[in-house]
C-alpha cells in the first residue's frame, strides 16, 4: 500500500512527486509510456525560468530528483482507478498489474487533437504527424504544412524551417490571435514559412503516381497543395477516457478539483481552466501534493 500514486510522469505528476516524497509518503509514480508527457517533445525550452535545454532534458533532472527522496517511478499507463478513502484507492495498469494507495493525485496530461478529415487517419504516420520533433527529421528537404495558430504551431513551424525546404502554415482564423508576439515575430522572419490565413483543411489524399509519398491537400475553398507531410497542431484533449463516468468532466476532457471525490486530487494538463504551461503544471503539481499531505496527515 503506497500513501499516493500519481499517474502521470510530466511536470505536474513529478513536481508532486517529489513534494509528497520528501514529505516521507510512499510514493509511486505511474508514469505512462512517455517521460516528461508533452514536456519532452520540446526540442529547446524557453519559457521556463532557469532551464535552458529540452523538454526531455528537464524530465529526466524532475525523475531524479524525486527518486532522490525515494519516489518510484515505473512507467504503467492507468486503465482504471476503483476504491475509496475508506478502504483505499486501487490503480489497474493495461498490463492488469494493480497497485493501492490512500490517495491519488491524477496528472496524466493530454494528448494532440486529432485531425478529423477525410485522409487524415488514413495516413497518420505516412505523412501525417501529431509530433515534429518526433518525425522532422523525415522531411528534410521537403514541403510540409503545419495546421494550426497557437504557440505549439508555430513552435512546430519554426523547428521544421530548420530542416524542410518550405513550411506552410494553414490557420482558419485571419492572423495569429493566440500565439506569442515572439514567435509571430520569428516566423514571419523566415523566408521558408508561409502563412496560409482564412483557410483549412478538408482532404488529404495520396497524389497519383508519386513515387516519393506525396500527397495533395485539398482546403476548404478546393484549393489543392502538393505537400510531403501535414504536421496536426489543433490543441490538445485531456487524458481521462480512463476515470469512471461519474468522474465530472468538461468538454475538453478535463477536471475540476472541486468536483473530485475526497482522495482524489488534480494537476497539470487535465485541470479545467489551467493555461497549458509548464509553469502552471508544476504549480499544480505542488499545490495537489501539499493538498494530498494534509489529506494523508489527517487519515
Amino acid at each position: 500500500m503506497y500513501d499516493v500514486i500519481i499517474l502521470g510522469s510530466g511536470p505536474a505528476g513529478l513536481t508532486a512527486a517529489l513534494y509528497t516524497a520528501r514529505a516521507n509518503k510512499k510514493t509511486l509514480v505511474l508514469g505512462g509510456d512517455r517521460l516528461g508527457g508533452q514536456m519532452a517533445g520540446i526540442a529547446t525550452l524557453e519559457n521556463y525560468p532557469g532551464w535552458a535545454g529540452s523538454g526531455l532534458e528537464l524530465a529526466q533532472f524532475m525523475q531524479k530528483q524525486c527518486e532522490n527522496f525515494g519516489a518510484t517511478v515505473d512507467f504503467r499507463t492507468a486503465k482504471s482507478i476503483s476504491g475509496n478513502t475508506t478502504d483505499g484507492f486501487t490503480v489497474t495498469t493495461e498490463c492488469g498489474q494493480s497497485f493501492s494507495a490512500k490517495v491519488i493525485i491524477i496528472a496524466t496530461g493530454a494528448s494532440p487533437r486529432k485531425l478529423e478529415i477525410d485522409g487524415a487517419r488514413e495516413f497518420m504516420g505516412r505523412g501525417v504527424s501529431y509530433c515534429a520533433t518526433c518525425d522532422g527529421f523525415f522531411y528534410s528537404g521537403k514541403t510540409v504544412i503545419v495546421l494550426g495558430g497557437g504557440n505549439s504551431a508555430l513552435n512546430d513551424a519554426l523547428y521544421l524551417a530548420d530542416l524542410a525546404k518550405t513550411v506552410k502554415i494553414v490557420y482558419r482564423k485571419s492572423a495569429f490571435t493566440r500565439a506569442e508576439a515572439v514567435l509571430c515575430e520569428r516566423v514571419a522572419a523566415r523566408d521558408n514559412i508561409e502563412c496560409l490565413f482564412d483557410t483549412d483543411l478538408a482532404k488529404i489524399a495520396a497524389k497519383p503516381d508519386s513515387t516519393d509519398g506525396e500527397l495533395i491537400v485539398t482546403t476548404t475553398a478546393g484549393d489543392e497543395l502538393v505537400v510531403d507531410g501535414v504536421f496536426v497542431a489543433i490543441g490538445h484533449e485531456a487524458n481521462t477516457d480512463y476515470l469512471t463516468e461519474d468522474i465530472k468532466r468538461d468538454p475538453m476532457g478535463r477536471l475540476a478539483p472541486s468536483d473530485m471525490p475526497d482522495g482524489l486530487f488534480v494537476a497539470g494538463d487535465v485541470h479545467s481552466g489551467l493555461k497549458m504551461q509548464i509553469a502552471t503544471a508544476v504549480g499544480t503539481g505542488c499545490s495537489a501534493a501539499m493538498d494530498a499531505i494534509a489529506f494523508l496527515n489527517k487519515l
